[in-house]
């Protein structure tokens, strides 16, 4: 008997990314700039979602959808900003999927958006194999993790449009090499924007604020 192949994995990813092609038609119909956020556990992607409602909130009408394994911590930290949040619990997943985005989009004021952040599941193995609909796909790296990361988890930084490093005000308690992680960072990625930050002092977080503003202005051109 002849043997079956079924490549379940392309499958699945494809019926993915037509359904995030779907998402992409709705935001842009809207000119929101959607940015997908991902990082390992613990990075900072709540805390920069947080500083940048603080400085440029009043400028720019932010939106989050909040992807967790469980609970609403995350968002229910955003919503009481008064930012409109929608909360995607995985229940074990690893990563968010275009399906699932796209009934998180019929709860946000999509007419009153400009900016839509999507911070996805911690894990740096399997969140940039689906694409939501986003503009922009954003890899945050905490000097904490070790300087090696982009080495043990390149298709990570190679797909990302901006790698923030965050945490950087920690630098002088660690052995974090920035030479060798910017190296190797751009020779994965000669394209990437490259912006060190720290949430804590706030240092770096004016270039990222700049960052985003000309792109918001960009997306409504």
């Amino acid at each position: 008997m002849a043997v079956k192949i079924v490549t379940v994995g392309e499958q699945i990813l494809g019926k993915n990314e037509d359904i995030a092609r779907e998402n992409k038609k709705i935001l842009d119909k809207n000119r929101i700039l959607t940015i997908n956020i991902m990082s390992s556990p613990g990075a900072g992607k709540t805390s920069l979602i947080m500083s940048t409602i603080k400085a440029v909130g009043k400028k720019v009408r932010i939106g989050v959808i909040e992807g967790d394994v469980a609970s609403t911590v995350d968002a229910d930290k955003i919503a009481a900003m008064g930012i409109p949040a929608v909360q995607i619990n995985t229940a074990g997943g690893c990563h968010l999927e275009a399906a699932w985005v796209t009934k998180a989009l019929k709860d946000l004021p999509l007419e009153k958006l400009d900016v839509l952040f999507i911070e996805n599941v911690g894990n740096l193995i399997c969140t940039n194999n689906y694409t939501l609909g986003e503009d922009i796909r954003l890899m945050i790296a905490s000097m904490p993790e070790g300087d090696d990361k982009p080495i043990k988890y390149p298709a990570m930084f190679a797909d990302s449009d901006v790698v923030i490093i965050s945490k950087t005000d920690l630098q002088p308690y660690l052995d974090f090499n920035e030479t060798s992680f910017l190296k190797t960072v751009k020779g994965l990625n000669s394209d990437v924007t490259i912006l060190p930050v720290s949430c804590k002092t706030g240092k770096g977080l004016d270039a990222w604020y700049q960052w985003l503003e000309a792109q918001v202005k960009a997306k409504k051109r």
